[in-house]
């Protein structure tokens, strides 16, 4: 398997990693266990972790509880105004603490916070035809450091605001992708697949930016993906480096990626 010696190729270098997990990983409890039992390890390792989270299938939930229509656009999520609380409340608030109680189950002193918290990032509308949705900067990392500092593990919702009291709804991917600018930290983005796959349903062990522009073409990367490929493409280039695109069901494979190992599949600059 491919093994990129720059991703951490030792754990003494020490550099933070900001794992971003998809909102399917909420309806298991077993997956969210074995996560959290990987980053106590890291943890313990003097890896400073920050977890980035959506929750998409709990706010379709709600959305469709509250008599209310789900619905995307490019596989972003449309956001009218009317729906943003409810976005809101799943995510920052239900989503959130599900994850927080259950790092603190298996060991791992975590706060739960979101994009507004701290003056972290920098949000702004995206689209008008998506709504509250937002895209974000990065800004200030002094919330992060000072919790790193008494080793406090940040969970963060993809929950920004407009800066004048409106809040907004971030695509977790792009905001994985500030946060790990912002601390310079390494980004994997941990989805309910493998990583990559190609028109065969094989794994793509590294993704070069033509054969990514091929796989769209054909439209075998579409959807939730297309959005997850372009994010970690984006990310590499701007921090110059290797983006991973990985499943949560094989928590494992971070401790192995951390020691210099590949997983999943590789998003080259």
């Amino acid at each position: 398997m491919y093994c990129d010696s720059l991703w951490f190729g030792s754990l003494e270098m020490k550099q933070p990693l900001v794992i971003k997990v998809g909102g399917a990983l909420l309806e298991s409890l077993d997956a969210q266990k074995q996560l959290f039992g990987t980053i106590e390890q890291l943890v313990s390792q003097n890896v400073s972790v920050v977890l980035i989270h959506g929750g998409g299938c709990l706010v379709d939930q709600w959305i469709t509880d509250m008599g209310m229509v789900n619905d995307k656009l490019h596989g972003l999520r449309v956001t009218p105004k009317e729906q943003i609380d409810v976005v809101a409340g799943a995510l920052a608030g239900a989503a959130n603490k599900k994850l927080v109680v259950c790092a603190k189950a298996n060991k791992v002193n975590a706060v739960g916070i979101s994009l507004c918290d701290g003056d972290l990032v920098n949000t702004t509308y995206m689209n008008p035809d998506l709504g509250q949705v937002g895209v974000c900067t990065e800004n200030d990392s002094t919330l992060i450091d000072v919790l790193f500092a008494n080793n406090l593990t940040p969970i963060i919702s993809s929950i920004g605001d407009d800066g004048e009291g409106n809040l907004l709804n971030v695509n977790a991917d792009q905001a994985a992708q500030v946060i790990a600018k912002l601390i310079k930290g390494k980004l994997i983005l941990l989805s309910d697949v493998p990583g990559v796959l190609d028109g065969k349903k094989q794994l793509v062990d590294v993704l070069t930016s033509e054969h990514a522009k091929r796989l769209i073409a054909d439209n075998v990367i579409a959807g939730g993906m297309l959005v997850k490929v372009e994010t970690a493409f984006e990310t590499a280039r701007s921090l110059n480096d290797s983006i991973v695109i990985a499943s949560w069901k094989q928590p494992a494979d971070l401790l192995a990626f951390a020691n210099g190992n590949s997983c999943g599949t590789l998003i080259k600059p």
